[in-house]
């Protein structure tokens, strides 16, 4: 099954129509996975080894102005800046565009905006690519649902697949080669006082991106036969936490979630980990705090920078031990 595959599945007779409008925008949040996706079934669709449950992260995120380009060649902006179209980032996002346009036509002219760190562990890819396939979606005029949008944007990044809505949403990992049941779905369930501390130690591009870091630990990494089951376990658990507001069960099994897949990646030849020093530092003091009584945790995604789990109640505390700490309280103001 290739990607194109799936475009004209989902689309059906919509693949062929021309843009209906000249432009579209979009934003979608980034979103944290509480539990994780690491491991893939099938590298060419993205479809994982494990369903995944991540937050979204209100406002944080991405937003896509798309428009008709009648250049020679797509150009492609971040923040307002050219990005130029040999980069790796470029002919990713070009990629997943070709799969949209027939003999290379239309071009595109591609504004992002982000107010997260590029390829810092902080899902800028998930944001990017879901506001991506919505504003298309606004330009053709397809009037894609949710799901079909999910499966679309999966094409793009794996975890751009949970961007499509606010909250927490989990991702079915499916069972079909075609990867149709493989897409997002959101838990109803809200938490108002559930609050994500954004712990930047760094904002530079990690050096293995994460694709290549994922297909290294399941072909090498002797603790990952153990990984599928550790997932179904700490799904479970955290849809019991969700459902009746359990933090303390939340967040440790977010974090426990978050060094268990860490773990498979250091015992990956040649080894990879993504924690600096900083991070390390990070990590001790949220053990040293919750023993000593306050209820904080962290998660770690494929990159140096901590996401600290708390309370509302806990956010002047948290405040004055982690100053440079941006915080996120993704319920309120839905």
């Amino acid at each position: 099954m290739k990607k194109s595959d799936v475009v004209r599945a989902v689309l059906g007779d919509r693949y062929h129509v021309a843009p209906l409008h000249h432009g579209g925008q979009a934003f979608a949040p980034t979103n944290i996975a509480l539990c994780k996706y690491w491991g893939k079934r099938d590298q060419d669709i993205n479809l994982p080894l494990t369903s995944s449950l991540s937050i979204s992260l209100g406002n944080k995120g991405a937003t896509v102005d798309l428009r008709i380009h009648h250049g020679a060649h797509d150009e492609i902006f971040l923040n307002e800046y050219e990005v130029d179209r040999v980069s790796p980032f470029s002919k990713r996002l070009i990629e997943f565009l070709n799969l949209f346009r027939h003999h290379h036509e239309p071009r595109f002219s591609v504004h992002i905006k982000s107010n997260v760190p590029i390829a810092a562990g902080l899902a800028s890819s998930a944001c990017g690519f879901a506001s991506l396939i919505m504003a298309l979606d606004a330009l053709f005029g397809w009037k894609l649902d949710q799901r079909e949008l999910s499966i679309l944007a999966r094409l793009g990044s794996g975890s751009a697949t949970r961007s499509l809505w606010p909250g927490f949403v989990e991702w079915h990992s499916g069972i079909r080669g075609d990867g149709m049941d493989s897409h997002g779905v959101m838990i109803e369930e809200t938490w108002p006082e559930l609050c994500i501390g954004l712990l930047i130690v760094s904002e530079k591009a990690k050096g293995i991106p994460s694709r290549e870091a994922m297909q290294r630990t399941v072909t090498t990494s002797a603790l990952y036969s153990a990984w599928p089951a550790k997932v179904s376990r700490d799904l479970s658990l955290l849809k019991q936490a969700i459902s009746v507001c359990d933090f303390p069960l939340l967040g440790k099994t977010a974090e426990s979630n978050a060094t268990t897949m860490h773990a498979t990646m250091l015992s990956a030849w040649p080894p990879i980990t993504y924690a600096i020093p900083e991070t390390l530092l990070a990590m001790q003091q949220v053990w040293q705090l919750r023993s000593e009584g306050l209820s904080l945790y962290f998660t770690q995604d494929a990159g140096p920078n901590l996401k600290l789990l708390f309370l509302q109640k806990d956010i002047d505390t948290v405040k004055s031990h982690f100053p440079q700490a941006e915080i996120v309280q993704p319920f309120v103001g839905c």
